[in-house]
């Protein structure tokens, strides 16, 4: 069962579904450009970064697991390269803050205080944070 789950192809097309529960008949099979990939769930952890080619020759910079976030200070308006303690919210998914799950908007606590994850971890390989006020 397993097996078949991870060889199943994850489509952005919409639902074959309609909202009244009737089906779309499918005019065509599902074309390569329409396939999407699995998320990288990004944890808190050493560095692991992977690089995966895209459509057109495009890399993504699918960062797995990080444990340092490049900082920006609005008041100094300066940034650093800071330690992440802990992931505290993530509006995303609330069960993400118990796995120490990062993805964009997560609220993470650093060694300057807390702060907002403003780049997509997953996509493009960073994370970016601005500190948040007290």
């Amino acid at each position: 069962m397993l097996f078949y789950v991870l060889n199943m192809a994850i489509s952005q097309l919409r639902s074959k579904r309609k909202v009244s529960g009737g089906r779309y008949l499918a005019a065509r099979k599902k074309k390569q450009r329409e396939l999407g990939n699995l998320p990288a769930l990004t944890k808190l952890a050493e560095r692991v970064k992977r690089i995966r080619r895209s459509m057109g020759g495009y890399v993504k910079a699918r960062l797995l697991s990080e444990n340092i976030c490049n900082l920006y200070d609005p008041k100094s308006k300066k940034s650093s390269k800071v330690k992440i303690l802990t992931v505290s919210e993530n509006p995303a998914n609330r069960q993400f803050v118990r796995r120490n799950i990062m993805t964009k908007g997560t609220i993470i606590e650093t060694e300057k205080g807390k702060a907002k994850i403003t780049s997509r971890p997953g996509q493009e390989g960073a994370i970016n944070a601005i500190l948040l006020g007290k």
